[in-house]
């Protein structure tokens, strides 16, 4: 089962969890059994046509997901995911 960790700014929407184990072929599948557990987490990572924010990072183990296969890159039992958002400041 691949694990997605949630940031402190987003854990209030994934129930208080600090991580979420996922069972999913790759990283859109994960997203979308998040999203039926947490619709409002989900939210804010990926738009209403299921495609990433592109103000969110989504790394799948070192490699931000963008630089993989995006949301079809392959998760195994191991693969930890981590989602984080931007942060903008002046």
């Amino acid at each position: 089962m691949a694990l997605l960790r949630i940031p402190n700014t987003l854990r209030p929407l994934a129930g208080g969890a600090a991580e979420i184990g996922v069972a999913a072929e790759d990283l859109g599948a994960a997203i979308r059994a998040v999203a039926a557990e947490h619709p409002d987490l989900a939210d804010r990572i990926i738009d209403e046509a299921g495609r990433l924010y592109g103000f969110v990072n989504v790394f799948v183990g070192e490699a931000e997901c963008r630089t993989l296969d995006g949301l079809e890159t392959l998760l195994g039992p191991d693969s930890v995911v981590s989602v984080v958002p931007a942060v903008a400041g002046g």
